[in-house]
């Protein structure tokens, strides 16, 4: 049975993305197809779903900075949100009662509450997924929607605790003292080397001591992920242990998007319900906009956030299936919510895949909404009167910039996404400002002029250095370009999208000694 399926979510899936939707609208139809064809799910799988989820919520933490929670456009912006959409749903499911006399529709308006609030959450698992594909994941946009999506799975933790008539255990309180556990986390992943032994470190302190932990003191297993993630992000090497996971997450979640689709055999009153449900996404999209727009962000900023969030989530079964067990509403309604995550998911795809599309049709429109004032995270990137940028101020990229000062003096900047980095550099003297050349906003709202003559890219990443090359030549900047590579193929690609200079720095690093020996030795030939 698990041959079969795992071929349904490869057949599906391939051949979704063939029309231009993600894998994972391929793998929520294959568990539909699956159920309708009267197989019998292998056992494991929800197993296999929540692990992918709690591995999930931990990498999303390991990248968390949690001081931008308490910032005005998260926690502010993610409860009016919350108040404003569930007002929305619980108005349209009361006149969908009027206008849609049927069993479906027999319920109280207690009911029609609580269903509303689960229309009111967006899927985490969806949106990062989105995300980490367009590469935004770091972006201004992309850091409030994750932040509004971690506040609504506090409200989840909330309204859990409150629909099984119990508060969580007094030991909750020791989650106060997390953090006198950091250091002996930190001392396990120094001592965990590399390899399989450095993964299974990460699965430990994933599964063991956030989920379990918390699940033992009546908290959500999958928040505690998300905690000791956020615990152990300061680490040099969380990075490095979020990529070494980054398989087995993406392995898990296929389980999680088959079993939505397992939920049951839909009739066509349901489907009917649920495509009616996805025609209310423009309206939560629109919520979101308008919401977040107060704030300050510009249009884009604004309707990207928004896009990313256009979608029911998988919290919505949770919530329909506490309701459905306090006879609030019908059992049907656990089908509806499912095929409605599954069609908004359908819905969600193509908008964030073509948003930039998608902003440019709706610009004069959006501008409307647009405050006198900007955020100072989304506001114009000023860099004119600057004659070389550097991107990349880790080692290489410092030693450019402190080659190239005595030739431009303070006309040089550098480039670093790296806050603590961006200190470094700046108490050493540099002038380096705080940028993501790998997000696509940086590059639009960056303000330069002909003076700019040289740029070097020295980021560490390949796929850093050719993003930000491709956004050069489209951007059709007049100056110079040159960038580190580390393999012969990857200076290939560099020079064949116009990039005058790629050094493979291995090479260099190498003639460089060569040279220091030679002289501190003198050496002669």
């Amino acid at each position: 049975m698990l041959v079969i399926l795992v071929s349904f979510a490869f057949g599906f899936g391939l051949a979704l993305t063939r029309i231009g939707l993600p894998p994972m609208v391929g793998f929520l139809v294959a568990g539909f197809a699956f159920n309708m064809a009267g197989l019998t799910p292998p056992p494991g799988l929800d197993l296999v779903a929540d692990l992918g989820i709690t591995l999930l919520l931990f990498s999303i933490g390991l990248k968390l900075d949690v001081r931008g929670l308490l910032k005005p456009e998260i926690w502010l912006s993610s409860t009016a949100q919350m108040a404003v959409t569930t007002l929305f749903f619980h108005l349209v499911l009361l006149l969908g009662q009027l206008l849609f006399p049927s069993p479906l529709m027999d319920m109280s308006w207690q009911a029609t509450l609580v269903l509303a609030f689960a229309l009111s959450f967006s899927s985490t698992v969806f949106a990062v997924k989105i995300l980490e594909e367009k590469g935004d994941l770091t972006a201004f946009y992309g850091r409030i929607a994750i932040g509004i999506l971690i506040m609504q799975d506090l409200f989840a933790v909330l309204f859990l605790s409150a629909s099984a008539g119990k508060l969580p255990s007094i030991w909750a309180l020791g989650v106060l003292a997390l953090p006198l556990l950091r250091p002996v986390l930190f001392r396990l992943m120094d001592m965990a080397g590399r390899g399989e032994l450095f993964i299974l470190c990460g699965l430990f302190i994933a599964l063991g001591v956030g989920a379990e932990g918390f699940s033992l003191i009546g908290l959500k297993p999958d928040l505690g992920a998300l905690v000791v993630g956020v615990l152990i992000a300061g680490h040099p090497r969380a990075s490095e242990l979020s990529k070494a996971l980054f398989g087995f997450k993406e392995l898990m979640l296929v389980g999680f998007f088959l079993s939505i689709g397992m939920e049951g055999l839909p009739t066509l009153g349901m489907f009917t319900a649920a495509v009616l449900l996805c025609l209310l996404l423009p309206f939560k999209a629109g919520i979101y906009h308008f919401i977040v727009s107060r704030f300050g962000m510009r249009a884009r900023s604004s309707l990207f956030s928004a896009l990313s969030l256009t979608n029911y989530s998988e919290f919505g079964l949770i919530v329909a299936a506490i309701a459905a067990g306090q006879n609030l509403i019908s059992p049907d309604w656990l089908l509806v919510i499912a095929m409605a995550v599954s069609l908004s998911f359908a819905v969600s795809a193509p908008l964030g895949k073509n948003s930039e599309r998608v902003h440019r049709y709706m610009f004069p429109w959006l501008t409307r909404f647009e405050r006198d004032f900007c955020h100072p995270s989304d506001a114009p990137i000023d860099l004119t009167s600057i004659r070389a940028i550097v991107f990349g101020m880790g080692r290489i990229g410092s030693g450019a910039y402190d080659e190239l000062t005595p030739v431009y003096g303070r006309e040089v900047c550098g480039v670093e996404h790296a806050p603590e980095r961006v200190d470094f550099n700046r108490a050493q003297g540099r002038n380096v400002i705080l940028g993501d050349a790998c997000d696509t906003e940086f590059w639009l709202k960056l303000q330069r002029d002909d003076k700019l003559e040289l740029i070097i890219l020295a980021m560490p990443n390949h796929h850093g250095n050719m993003y930000a090359a491709k956004q050069i030549h489209n951007l059709n900047f007049q100056c110079s370009v040159a960038a580190i590579a580390r393999f012969p193929e990857e200076v290939e690609e560099l020079s064949a999208i116009g990039v005058c200079t790629a050094l493979n720095m291995y090479e260099q690093a190498g003639a460089g000694l060569a040279r220091s020996v030679m002289q501190s030795c003198s050496l002669k030939v």
